[in-house]
């Protein structure tokens, strides 16, 4: 369980560091600089709190991405109004099937 937070926690992290990021591009030459440095920062978490899991490296990454499929469906929906079509709501069953594998 302790791992799955992990995962979780790590998946909002990244995500959130890659929207700010292209939030911050977006925005242009004058108002980019505190996104992407924002971005950056969150992207420096991530990578401390990704490699908390209890898993070996490359379990844990396959583990975690499938939640960071999940996740970024979510974000992509909410913040950026970018809905999945039927093709990435395929593959992503086909990621979160093989995640589920890996975490029993």
């Amino acid at each position: 369980m302790q791992t799955a937070i992990v995962l979780v926690v790590a998946a909002l992290l990244e995500v959130s560091g890659l929207a700010l990021i292209r939030i911050g591009l977006r925005m242009g030459l004058r108002h980019w600089p505190p996104f992407l440095f924002a971005g950056a920062l969150t992207l420096i978490i991530y990578g401390v709190v990704v490699n908390q899991g209890r898993f070996g490296f490359g379990r844990l990454m396959g583990a975690y991405i499938a939640v960071f499929f999940l996740v970024s469906q979510v974000i992509a929906l909410a913040f950026f109004r970018d809905a999945p079509d039927y093709k990435t709501l395929a593959g992503g069953l086909l990621i979160v099937l093989g995640g589920a594998v890996i975490m029993l």
